[in-house]
This record gives structure tokens, C-alpha cells and sequence, in this order.
């Protein structure tokens, strides 16, 4: 897992927070007492919960302390930030509201994790999640291309790359699980703006990992020639930069009495 910097995180913190927004839309709780969300990132989104279910208990897990830090601004009394690995993470009382917002990519396998998340909703309640599904997408593959550099490769080799199931995997994990389960998914077109809007889009989240296992005489390098084939691969116009974004939503309800089944 990359080390995380909110201010780089935070550059583009509308267009990274509209999918939250729409993915929170389809959550059908009315009163939930708990709610949780896994990855909360600096914060910023999660606080929103409080506004949207006033007599909720609120908690944001991230595994970054810098993460956590920037997110412990927004502590209230019905708001609080725990440090933790969503992969050991355990709540105390079953969860009404369990919500992840581009978090499970970086977890190796996460589509394993589905059972225990659903486990640990309280009957009738509901998890919800969200997850890039652009990893074939010019940012992504010419990340990979160049990481694979004979001047590169020794230092990347062993980054793991993020990844995302297809929409109907998730409709069939969750529907197997006994959930009544809605998945779609969106492209987003984000009009970027600035000097190499796309490099520094994506030095924020995807490309942390590799930039990170380089030499800081090696990720210069990489990094001047990533935004020449970035540039080239989205060219500006004349109102901005534009970046596809595809994202996957699932949003599923567990049964009000019985538990999740295990997968076969």
C-alpha cells in the first residue's frame, strides 16, 4: 500500500467527491445509529454523513496515519477517525450504514472480503461501495508500460497494482451473500485544468505506489517522461483537459432476519 498526502489527494477533491455523492444517493437507510466509513481518506466526505443522518453515530477508518491526521478536523461528538486496516478492522455493534469509496481496489482480492463486510451490517442494513474500473484506461496502462522500463523495472516490479472486478462479478458475490443488491456503473468526463492536470490527478492515487518504490533521481526521470505520454494521450482543449473516469458502484441491503451465506 502507498503512503498517502492529502493536499496532493485533496487537488481535485470535487471531482473525487461527486461519486460518493452518487453513490450515497442509492442508500435507502432512514435512522441508521451507526455508520461506517471504510477508507475515509482526510475526512471531508465522511462528515457529510452526519448531515445526512443527524442522529447517527459516524466512523472513519483509514489505514494512513497522514490520512487520519487531516480527517481528525472534523471530529465532533458524533464523529470520530480510527486508524486501522480495513482487512482487520472489526466494529463493536453491527453496522447500519457501511460505506467504501475508492478503497477495495487497493486491497489484493477484496471481492474475499464481501462475506465479512456483509457479516458485520446489522440486519436490514445496508453496504455500499465504490470502486475505479478504469485500470485499461491510457493513465493506467502507460503507468505500467513505463514502470516496466529497463531503467525502472528493478524498482517497480514488486508494486502491486490496484484492480476492480466487472459489475456483474460484484451482482453476483453480493446477490450470493443473500443481499438485495443494485450495481451500475458511470463514466465520468473530468474537465482538468491546470499545468499536467492528469499526471497530477493521478500521482495522487494510482501512480503513488510506483513513484513511490523510485530512487528521487529515478522518479524525476519517470516522472518527466510519464507526463510527456500523458500529455499526449490527453491533449488539452480549449476549455480544459478531459479524463474518462469509469467507476463501479454496488449498493446492497441485507435480509432484515438471517445471515449471509458463504460464497460457493
Amino acid at each position: 500500500m502507498p503512503t498517502w498526502d492529502p493536499t496532493t489527494y485533496l487537488q481535485f477533491a470535487d471531482q473525487r467527491g461527486r461519486p460518493f455523492v452518487d453513490l450515497l444517493a442509492r442508500v435507502g437507510a432512514d435512522q441508521p445509529q451507526q455508520v461506517v466509513d471504510l477508507g475515509c481518506g482526510p475526512g471531508q466526505l465522511t462528515a457529510t454523513l452526519g448531515d445526512r443522518w443527524p442522529t447517527a453515530q459516524v466512523t472513519g477508518v483509514d489505514a494512513s496515519p497522514a490520512m487520519i491526521d487531516q480527517a481528525a478536523r472534523h471530529r465532533t461528538s458524533r464523529l470520530d477517525f480510527v486508524l486501522a486496516d480495513l482487512r482487520d478492522w472489526r466494529p463493536a455493534a453491527p453496522v447500519d450504514v457501511l460505506l467504501s469509496n475508492a478503497t477495495l481496489q487497493w486491497v489484493p482480492e477484496h471481492r474475499a472480503l464481501l462475506p465479512r463486510l456483509v457479516e458485520v451490517v446489522a440486519p436490514g442494513g445496508w453496504l455500499a461501495f465504490q470502486v475505479p474500473g478504469n485500470f485499461a484506461e491510457p493513465s493506467h496502462r502507460l503507468l505500467h508500460e513505463l514502470a516496466a522500463d529497463a531503467r525502472f523495472a528493478a524498482a517497480t516490479a514488486a508494486v502491486e497494482r490496484p484492480a476492480s472486478a466487472e459489475p456483474a462479478d460484484y451482482l453476483d458475490d453480493l446477490t450470493a451473500l443473500g443481499c438485495t443488491v443494485e450495481v451500475w456503473e458511470t463514466t465520468y468526463l473530468h474537465v482538468l485544468t491546470g499545468p499536467d492536470p492528469v499526471f497530477r490527478w493521478i500521482s495522487g492515487t494510482g501512480a503513488r505506489s510506483v513513484l513511490q518504490a523510485l530512487a528521487d533521481d529515478r522518479r524525476a526521470e519517470f516522472e518527466a517522461a510519464y507526463k510527456i505520454v500523458l500529455r499526449e494521450a490527453y491533449p488539452p482543449r480549449p476549455y480544459g483537459t478531459v479524463l474518462p473516469y469509469r467507476r463501479i458502484f454496488a449498493v446492497a441491503q441485507r435480509p432484515s432476519t438471517g445471515s449471509p451465506q458463504p460464497t460457493a
